[in-house]
Formats: C-alpha cells, structure tokens, sequence
C-alpha cells in the first residue's frame, strides 16, 4: 500500500489554452493538494480583479494551517504590479499554500509575456495545456484518452470515432471512456458505430469524403443532415481542408507502401490508403485549384461570408469541379 503523500508542489503553471485540458490541470493541483490536506479548498480569481494586497491576503497562512489552491486565472492579462508582487511571493511560498497560475502563453505586456519563464525559473511545476486544433492531434487524444480509461483502439476506430462525435474534447473524452467501459476495454470500429450509429454519416468527414469524391448531391445532401443535427460550419469548412491537404501530400509523395510512407507523412497507414484511393480522381491542376477553395471557404466560415451555409455549398460544387480539371 503506496503511503499518503506528505508534500504537493506549491507553484504551478498551466500554459496553454484548451479549456479542457486547463482544468484537468487546475484539478490535479487540487487533488494534490488533497492528499496532503484532505480539508483542502480552492480559491479562483482572475488577475484583472486581484489586486496586490488581495493577492497577499489570499496566499498568507491561515491561522489554522488549513491547505489552500489558489488559481490565479488569465495571467496573460497581468499588470507589472501583480506580476512583481506574484514573483515576490514565489520567492518564499507559504506553507499549506499551492499557487496555481493559468496562463495563455500570450500577453499585451510585457510582464503578462515575461511571467511563464520567470514562473518556469522559479521552479514552478508545469503543465502543457496547448489548444489541439489539428486532426492528428486529436486522433493521439483519442488514443491518451482510451488509453488512460485502460483500453486499446485502433487507428480505423480512431477515425470513425472523430467522424462519429466530432472534435469537442469534452465530447470525445466522454465517448471515449464510456466505449472503453461498454465494449471491455477493446474498441474497434462497430463498437463506435454501435454506439454513435447514424451520427459519423452527417459530420464534417462524411461531408469532405463525398466531396473528393465529386458526388455533389451526397455532398450537399450530407451537408444539410449536419447543419440540422448542430454540427458547425467550421468543422465541415475544417473537414473539406483536411480531406484536400491529405490528398495533395499523399499524391506529391507518389505511390508506394502506406505503411513505409506513414513515418515520412506523419499520417497513419490506414489514412494513406484512404487517400492513395482518392487521388486517383485527382490531377494536378485540380488539387491547386481545391487547396484555394478550402483556403477560401474556411475564411468565409468564420466570418468573411454572409451566409456560412451557401459558402459551403457553394466550395462544395466548386471542388467537385475542380476534380474535373486534368
């Protein structure tokens, strides 16, 4: 039996901006925390309405010698003053108190900017929360996930769950522990279409692989399932790009073993195969023309069009035009 822990780390940074992430991480200084001092509680306050005497109140012992977190959110926005007086404080923590500073890795000024590597050289404990935007980094989130609730997945599982549930975090670490907990730990693809059927056909994916395709009324028609059921325009716009790029890449490297060419693309085996399938539709001249058109639409999707849902349809028809050109 492991011994209760008898320290915590009293100084942490968390950089980055994915909400799910940060939170995760604010939760295991406390759960930290707590293993120290079962009584422990957290204090949050954003740094925009914490001024230097509040800041002092709320890190000085208690006369009780209770554990506290306190979370200082949005550090990016610190002022010089908190930034000296938060420095003057790490130089002797006190007792029974954990300092956790959640910070974007951004900042106007120059101390919101100079605060993570000053944190850093203090010692601070820190964790790496960066906004997962790319598909490849939410297919290895899917896996950590799976992993962490102590199940397996395969790649084509992978897929079919982001095309199933979308790319909210929340949503796929939900998902991804429930499949593990219903199917044993082993999750392959019909358990993720057992239990997300009829979703993965009306998402972003099943939009963009209709469209490579040149199949423009499954395109449109899928298109229009998604926006009903909420699926947002820039997941569909984001889906068209990944869907264009991935054929660009897999048909400059030529034609070869998917799974020698994974390492050299960075792309799983099974998602070269996919593409090598695709590109034969596809010249030259039509994937420079498509690589515009998804260019284009995903500016028109976050805010440069009117009318999101005519700019889709519209880059819909324009790429299975493209796929026409030789």
């Amino acid at each position: 039996m492991t011994a209760p822990a008898t320290t915590t780390s009293p100084l942490h940074l968390v950089l980055g901006e994915e909400e799910l992430l940060v939170e995760r991480a604010v939760r295991a200084a406390l759960d930290s925390a707590r293993l120290v001092d079962p009584a422990a509680d957290m204090t949050r306050v954003r740094v925009s309405d914490l001024t230097p005497p509040a800041l002092a109140e709320l890190v000085s012992p208690s006369l009780f010698s209770e554990g506290r977190v306190v979370v200082l959110d949005a550090a990016q926005d610190i002022s010089q003053e908190l930034a000296d007086a938060v420095m003057s404080y790490v130089k002797s923590p006190a007792d029974g108190v954990v300092l956790v500073v959640v910070h974007t890795g951004g900042g106007r000024s120059k101390a919101a900017k100079a605060l993570p590597a000053a944190l850093r050289k203090a010692g601070a404990q820190i964790t790496d929360c960066p906004k997962i935007t790319k598909l490849a980094e939410r297919e290895a989130f899917v896996r950590n996930e799976i992993r962490q609730a102590g199940g397996r997945i395969d790649a084509a599982a992978v897929a079919a769950l982001i095309d199933a549930v979308g790319s909210n975090l929340r949503e796929l670490a939900s998902a991804a522990a429930q499949l593990v907990a219903d199917s044993g730990g082993k999750v392959d693809q019909d358990a993720v279409r057992r239990y997300h059927r009829g979703r993965a056909d009306v998402t972003g994916f099943a939009v963009a692989e209709n469209a490579v395709a040149g199949d423009r009324s499954a395109a449109l028609e899928s298109m229009r399932w998604a926006e009903q059921i909420g699926v947002p325009h820039v997941l569909v716009a984001d889906a068209l790009a990944d869907a264009v790029r991935t054929i660009a890449r897999v048909s400059a490297a030529g034609r070869g073993n998917p799974n020698q060419m994974a390492g050299e693309l960075g792309m799983p085996p099974w998602k070269i195969r996919k593409a090598q399938g695709q590109a034969r539709g596809w010249g030259a001249a039509g994937l420079n023309k498509a690589m515009a058109i998804v260019a284009r639409v995903n500016a028109e999707v976050k805010g440069a069009a009117a009318d999101p849902s005519y700019a889709l349809e519209r880059a819909i028809l324009d790429l299975a035009d493209a796929r026409d050109l030789r």
